[in-house]
């Protein structure tokens, strides 16, 4: 009886072990992801900005090419 037991006892305490494992891996997945999409915005801010800096250099361009001083 005690040799069940102890069985029993160590297959709970290595599934235990188990799933405290992959719940962390599952965590540090969702951290990894978390922080890709915040790069994913941030980058989509900074491609605005640079798009709104390209379209003033291209109305200041086209403006010495009129001849209208700014």
């Amino acid at each position: 009886m005690t040799s069940d037991l102890v069985i029993a006892v160590s297959g709970l305490a290595g599934l235990a072990v188990i799933a405290l494992s992959a719940l962390r891996g599952w965590d540090g997945w969702l951290a990894l992801k978390r922080l890709e999409l915040e790069r994913a915005d941030a980058g989509d801010t900074g491609t605005l900005i640079d798009l709104a800096d390209m379209r003033e250099r291209l109305r200041k361009l086209e403006a010495i090419a009129a001849g209208v001083d700014l």
